[in-house]
C-alpha cells in the first residue's frame, strides 16, 4: 500500500479514517505518515509486547512495524462505538472495537479500545491508546504466560519490542 500523506486541511475525523485504514492494512508506513515528526503515541494501560510510549514518527513507525510483523492477529473490522467531540477542535475521543482473526489458529479476536487523539495541521501530534492488553494476550493464547509475568516488576519479557526499557514517562 502507498503511504498516506496527510493534508493540513484534514481534521481529526478524517485522520481517524486514515488511521483505521492503516491499522486494517497493518501498514506501519501508512500509520506513521499520519503523525507529526515529534508526535507521541502512548499506551497508558499495560500492554504485553508494547512499550509505554513511542516518541516521534520514526519510533512509531519502527514500533508498529515490529509489533505487526510479530503478531499473527489480522484485523478485519474496526467498529466505531462512539466518537466524542471535544471543546478543543484538535481532540476527539474514540470508542471502538477491532475484530479479526489470529492467522496461526483461525480463532477470532475482539479488542475493545479507546483513543484520545490530537490532530494539528492535518497531522497526529498525540495519541493516548487505551487497549485491553489481556484480551490481546488471550486471543494469542499467551494469557497464562502473561499473567504469570505481571507480578514481576520490570520484566522485559512483557515488552519485547521496546528498545528502551524502562519506558520514558515524561
Amino acid at each position: 500500500m502507498p503511504s498516506v500523506i496527510p493534508s493540513a486541511a484534514l481534521g481529526p475525523r478524517a485522520i481517524l479514517d486514515h488511521y483505521r485504514q492503516a491499522m486494517l492494512h497493518k501498514s506501519a508506513d501508512e500509520l506513521a505518515d499520519l503523525y507529526a515528526i515529534d508526535a507521541v503515541h502512548e499506551f497508558p494501560f499495560l500492554f504485553p509486547g508494547m512499550p509505554a510510549r513511542h516518541q516521534g514518527r520514526e519510533e512509531i513507525r519502527a514500533g508498529y512495524r515490529a509489533a505487526w510483523r510479530a503478531s499473527p492477529a489480522q484485523p478485519g473490522r474496526i467498529d466505531e462505538i462512539a466518537v466524542h467531540e471535544s471543546t478543543d477542535p484538535e481532540v476527539i475521543t474514540v470508542e471502538q472495537v477491532v475484530t479479526g482473526t489470529v492467522t496461526t489458529t483461525g480463532a477470532p479476536f475482539r479488542l475493545p479500545g479507546l483513543l484520545v487523539m490530537r490532530v494539528r495541521d492535518g497531522e497526529i501530534v498525540h495519541v493516548r491508546d487505551y487497549m485491553d492488553g489481556l484480551a490481546v494476550a488471550h486471543a494469542m493464547g499467551r494469557l497464562p504466560a502473561v499473567t504469570a509475568l505481571l507480578g514481576q516488576a520490570g520484566n522485559s519479557a512483557l515488552y519485547p519490542f521496546s528498545a528502551g526499557w524502562p519506558p520514558r514517562w515524561a
